[in-house]
């Protein structure tokens, strides 16, 4: 399965001393354009899409780096994900480490004011009868990671590219299956043409 990676905001809370992060990793039924209109396709994550996911240990990062500190995590209870009726939403208690510290100031200047989140999909459905095709991701199998980013993983041209690999692989599975289809309603045809 691809990893893949979306953006959402992110906001900061100051109580009693505390460094805390809060905001939306995943905000349902919300359009986005991944790429552009004329190579890019649709996205929206369908409401249940979450119902399943493996959640168990899910750090927070700052830009899906690995070699970089990390900021919170599940494990600990660092850091808390909820499902509610927007998306998915988290709050993040950041320990008062040095990199917190600066990764807070940024947030609270303004400077990271985005989130993103790392994924794979388990079952998507695609929709092609408008002038772009349209990507529901309707099950999640796995969060690897959510992600204060400088930069929306919308940009990053390797999971842009994946995206779009992904996007043509099923939409050639689905052209196979509609000539399948077709082809076994012309044999049926010529089946009944030459009975009668």
């Amino acid at each position: 399965m691809l990893r893949e990676t979306r953006l959402a905001d992110v906001t900061l809370e100051e109580s009693d001393g505390k460094m805390i992060l809060e905001g939306y990793a995943i905000v349902f039924n919300n359009e986005t354009l991944i790429g552009d209109e004329e190579y890019g396709f649709i996205e929206e994550v369908d409401s249940r899409a979450l119902s399943e996911t493996k959640m168990k240990d899910v750090p927070m990062k700052y830009n899906h780096m690995d070699s970089f500190l990390i900021i919170a995590r599940t494990k600990n209870k660092s850091l808390t994900l909820t499902v509610d009726n927007i998306g998915l939403k988290l709050r993040a208690e950041l320990l008062d480490t040095n990199t917190n510290q600066d990764i807070y100031k940024m947030v609270r200047s303004g400077l990271l004011d985005k989130m993103s989140f790392a994924f794979t999909v388990d079952e998507q459905v695609w929709n092609r009868e408008g002038k772009v095709p349209k990507r529901t991701i309707t099950k999640i199998e796995r969060l690897y990671d959510v992600s204060v980013v400088d930069t929306p993983a919308y940009d990053a041209t390797s999971i842009y590219a994946r995206s779009l690999e992904s996007m043509e692989l099923e939409l050639k599975a689905m052209d196979l299956a509609e000539q399948d289809e077709q082809s076994k309603i012309i044999k049926k045809r010529i089946k009944i043409k030459s009975q009668i």
